[in-house]
C-alpha cells in the first residue's frame, strides 16, 4: 500500500507543443490549469519535440506569442529529442518526452487537448499504483473472423514480454468481449518516475512495432500504438484500471475534447462554461484568436450555433456521426 506522503506527493504536469494546432491547445491548456486549480504546487512543463531527421520540418512552437505566453503562466518549455518516432507517429512524443522530466518526480502526463475545469491537487492519485484514461472505445484490435480473438491476441502481447495476464481480466464481462481486456486511452497517464515509465514504454513500444507476435499480423498499429502498449506497462508497473477513483479526470477536473467542435457538440455545461471563461482575457484571446478554428468557434460565437445541434442527453453512439453532422452544417473546423 502506498504511504500518505506518496499519495499526497507534490507531482509534474507535461503536454506536448508544437508547431500548428497543439501549441494553441497547450495554451488553453495551461491558462484552464492556472484558473481551476490555484492551489497546484508543482511544476507545469510544455515538451517541444526538436529539429531533427525524424522530421521533414520544424516541430517546434512557430509562434513567438505562444512561447511567451506560455512563460508568463509559467510554464516551463522542455525541449527533447525525437530519436524514434517523430513525423511518422507523432503520437510517440509522449514516450519520448518522459526521458527528459526530472527523474524520481511524480508526473502526469496529458494530452494536450484537454481542458482542466477543476482543482487538480484535489485528484486522489496514487503513483505508486500508475493509471490511464479509461475514456475509451473498443477501437484495437480487430479481430479477423477467422481468428485470432481478443484473449489470443493480448495474451500474445504479455507473453513476448513475460508479463502476467490473467489478472489484467475484467472477469464481470463476457469472454471476447473487449471491456474484459485492460485497455486505456493514452489521453492521461501518471506513475512516480516518469524515467522508469518511459524507459518501459519505449522499449515495449520499439520492439511491438519492429517485431509483433504473428498474433498481431492482421493488426493495424497506427495509431494504435502507445494504446497497445499502454496495459502492458501500467500492469507491469502495479497499477491497472481501478487505481484511481472515478469522476475526477475525465469528469469534474478534466476534459479531453480532442478537438474544438467535438467540446462544443458532446462535452458537458461545465466544460465549455470553462472554456469561455478561461479563453476570456485578453492576454490569452490576443494569441488564440490567431488560430482559426478557435478564433470562430469561441469568438465568433459558432460554438454555441454547434452546441445546439445536440442534445447532450442523446448523443450518437458513435463519433462519426457527429463528426458528420458538424461537417453537414459547416462547423467542422481542425
Amino acid at each position: 500500500m502506498a504511504s500518505k506522503a506518496q499519495k499526497n506527493a507534490s507531482f509534474n504536469i507535461v503536454v506536448v507543443g508544437q508547431n500548428g494546432r497543439l501549441q494553441y491547445e497547450a495554451v488553453l491548456f495551461v491558462a484552464s490549469l492556472r484558473a481551476k486549480s490555484p492551489a497546484f504546487s508543482g511544476r507545469v512543463f510544455v515538451a517541444e519535440p526538436q529539429p531533427g531527421p525524424r522530421w521533414t520540418k520544424d516541430p517546434r512552437m512557430s509562434n513567438p506569442d505562444v512561447v511567451a505566453l506560455l512563460n508568463q503562466m509559467d510554464a516551463e518549455i522542455l525541449p527533447f529529442e525525437s530519436r524514434h518516432f517523430g513525423e511518422s507517429y507523432p503520437n510517440g512524443n509522449k514516450i519520448e518526452l518522459l526521458r527528459e522530466l526530472p527523474a524520481g518526480e511524480p508526473f502526469v502526463f496529458f494530452d494536450t487537448d484537454t481542458l482542466i475545469t477543476g482543482d487538480i491537487s484535489k485528484v486522489p492519485f496514487d503513483f505508486d499504483r500508475p493509471s490511464a484514461s479509461l475514456k475509451v472505445e473498443g477501437t484495437w484490435p480487430e479481430p479477423p473472423l477467422y481468428g485470432p480473438q481478443y484473449t489470443a491476441i493480448w495474451k500474445s502481447l504479455y507473453d513476448k514480454f513475460d508479463i502476467e495476464f490473467e489478472s489484467t481480466l475484467d472477469l464481470s464481462q463476457p469472454d471476447e468481449y473487449w471491456r474484459r481486456y485492460l485497455y486505456f486511452n493514452a489521453g492521461f497517464f501518471y506513475y512516480r518516475c516518469p524515467h522508469e515509465f518511459g524507459a518501459r514504454f519505449e522499449k515495449y513500444a520499439l520492439q511491438i512495432r519492429t517485431d509483433p507476435p504473428e498474433e498481431l499480423a492482421c493488426q493495424s498499429l497506427d495509431p494504435w500504438l502507445d494504446q497497445v502498449v499502454l496495459p502492458l506497462v501500467i500492469h507491469e508497473l502495479g497499477g491497472g484500471r481501478d487505481a484511481l477513483p472515478d469522476g475526477f479526470l475525465d469528469g469534474t477536473v478534466s476534459t479531453h475534447y480532442r478537438l474544438i467542435p467535438l467540446m462544443y457538440a458532446r462535452e458537458s455545461d461545465l466544460a465549455v462554461e470553462t472554456l469561455q471563461e478561461v479563453a476570456a482575457p485578453n492576454k490569452v484571446k490576443k494569441v488564440l484568436k490567431q488560430y482559426d478554428p478557435f478564433k470562430r468557434m469561441i469568438y465568433q460565437g459558432r460554438g454555441h450555433k454547434a452546441r445546439a445541434l445536440f442534445d447532450r442527453d442523446h448523443l450518437p453512439r458513435r463519433e462519426q456521426v457527429i463528426r458528420n453532422t458538424l461537417r453537414r452544417n459547416g462547423y467542422w473546423l481542425r
